[in-house]
């Protein structure tokens, strides 16, 4: 059997990243500047592509700019402490070292963040940090992607619009390359790779309710578990506290933590502002966890809006400040909801935002796969069991840019591995089994029900019953329902609901990680919230989660946390 007997084309590049938001990007740049041949796979649109594009926060940086007191170190410290001391703290160093390296370079690249009037950044303190956040408008997220596109563009660096990476490619356990669908013609790519970095993002779309786009099907966690890569923390799901909950049909979509920053009131059914009843302290600015809990409680003890939310309200914020500050969200607000947030109080509940947990990985980027590395979201173990805002960025430009470097390095001194067309033949039939299947379930039918599912039973709040209740239907799903999943045969030029079946069983490698993980896990802590054990347990608990596929099977254990600079107090 020859290659190009199953595959419809074959490429040969030094670097693949699968991904192409900001960590992608920036590795591409990073391994390009080492001569390296790379190739960048967007599974959407490029310049379009990912979640950076939406994020309307900022970057945390220590610069004491808004803050002189703050640094590196006490970056470090809010970071492990809002991760509720599970972080990787190996990592946690490195993101809070190098950050103030990579805004320069940033800036370089033409990306000017807002000052104050003496010429010093504008910094703001989101939940549970110092005021390190900096800023560019409400629109971080496109200021980010559309430098680091031109640069991209400029570098004249391959990329593969709208090509989809369905599953990695190893010889004697290393990495020799991946496949790829491309969508626009519904042909099977064959990239042969000497390293393949994976920056797809998130797995929101595993939840009903997500801020995520609708590419975040966690297919990088997916993959990489498939090819014996460890995965951790995949319980820590967090819930940003403010995405819309009115109307319904915009429900989730995320409202950013930069209203709470300028002094937006968290209000229920009653008037009262409740955060005194969890955080007196920090109130409306405390962590994402703590804030989340406190919007599900409201809710759950009948003190919501009609809506099934609580109110959050910048009315009494002056205009100016607001229109200067969060003009873009102000007319997305109005536009999805009619009710204008610099007037009228609007109603919110929390929504899926962000994966604290990943593949696991080195500082480098690199993992226990030889020739896979991983940035950005894809990344475990940076945030512990919570994020704190604008965390997220700085971790997709730190890491994004060593794991290029880190590809490239490995590229230099790698051959290419032969790629086994046995392998790409079995990709090539489970990625077309899909069509033309016959009395086939369309993959929208089981894709709902799976979200539903997890967000019934694995969401905010969980508990044994409810979490052996997902499992069941998980395990349902994997064995009667995937089987049948297809789609009407015909066309394969743009056909978005053959990639939907192809995501779905991505999205059930992802679900089961996160309930098996957070059945595991008997306690509470950060975004891990239990019913049935709701004391956070040092003495037991103070691991992480691994998970590793052995001989077709999921499994688990755990690992001691290394506290290596910062201990919890009772430790």
């Amino acid at each position: 059997m020859k290659l190009y007997e199953v595959a419809d084309d074959v490429v040969e590049t030094g670097v693949l990243i699968a991904g192409a938001g900001a960590a992608g990007l920036l590795a591409g740049i990073k391994a390009d500047d080492m001569n390296v041949d790379v190739a960048i796979c967007s599974k959407g649109l490029f310049r379009k592509s990912g979640a950076t594009v939406m994020s309307t926060g900022g970057m945390e940086v220590a610069i004491g700019h808004g803050d002189p007191t703050d640094n590196p170190d006490v970056h470090f410290r809010d970071t492990v402490v809002g991760g509720e001391y599970i972080n990787d703290q190996r990592l946690v160093d490195v993101l809070t070292r190098e950050a103030v390296e990579r805004l320069v370079d940033l800036e370089r690249m033409g990306i000017v963040f807002e000052r104050q009037e003496d010429g010093r950044l504008f910094q703001f303190a989101p939940g549970g940090a110092h005021a390190r956040v900096v800023i560019l408008g409400d629109l971080a997220g496109s200021h980010y992607m559309v430098a680091l596109n031109r640069e991209v563009m400029r570098r004249n660096i391959r990329v593969f619009e709208e090509v989809m990476i369905t599953n990695l490619l190893t010889t004697n356990g290393a990495i020799s390359g991946a496949v790829g669908l491309d969508i626009k013609k519904g042909e099977l790519i064959a990239f042969k790779a000497k390293a393949v970095i994976l920056a797809t993002g998130g797995a929101g779309q595993i939840y009903r309710y997500t801020s995520n786009p609708v590419q975040n099907t966690g297919d990088g966690r997916a993959m990489a578990y498939r090819v014996g890569a460890e995965l951790i923390d995949m319980e820590m799901v967090q819930f940003h506290p403010t995405g819309l909950a009115y109307p319904p049909e915009r429900r989730g979509t995320l409202v950013t933590e930069a209203v709470r920053m300028i002094g937006a009131y968290l209000l229920n059914n009653k008037g009262e502002r409740f955060m005194s009843r969890y955080d007196p302290e920090r109130m409306e600015l405390s962590k994402r966890d703590v804030v989340a809990r406190a919007i599900c409680t409201e809710v759950r003890e009948g003190r919501g809006t009609e809506w099934g939310g609580v109110y959050l309200d910048v009315s009494h914020v002056p205009e100016d400040v607001i229109e200067r500050r969060l003009g873009v969200t102000r007319r997305k607000i109005l536009f999805l909801t009619g009710m204008d947030l610099a007037k009228e109080p609007i109603h919110v509940y929390p929504t899926c935002h962000y994966f604290m947990g990943g593949v696991r990985a080195d500082p480098d980027c690199s993992t226990k796969v030889p020739g896979l590395f991983v940035a950005g979201e894809e990344m475990g173990g940076v945030h512990g069991a919570n994020r704190l805002g604008g965390n997220s960025i700085t971790t997709l430009i730190v890491f994004g840019w060593r794991a290029g470097i880190s590809a490239a390095k490995y590229a230099k001194e790698a051959s290419f591995r032969p790629i086994s067309a046995e392998q790409v033949a079995k990709e090539r039939e489970r990625v077309f089994g899909f069509l033309g299947r016959k009395d086939y379930i369309h993959p929208s039918k089981v894709r709902t029900e799976l979200q539903t599912v997890m967000w019934d039973n694995v969401g905010i709040i969980r508990t044994e019953d409810s979490m052996r209740t997902a499992l069941g239907v998980i395990e349902r799903m994997r064995s009667y329902d995937l089987p049948k999943v297809g789609v009407p045969d015909g066309s394969r030029r743009y056909r978005m609901d053959w990639v939907e079946a192809i995501e779905f069983e991505n999205m059930l490698d992802v679900a089961e990680m996160v309930t098996r993980s957070a059945m595991y896990r008997k306690e509470s802590r950060g975004a891990h919230t239990r019913d049935d054990y709701p004391k956070k347990d040092n003495k037991n608990w103070l691991v992480h989660i691994v998970i590793r596929r052995v001989d077709g099977q999921m499994k688990l254990w755990t690992e001691p946390v290394e506290l290596i600079k910062l201990k919890p107090p009772d430790v």
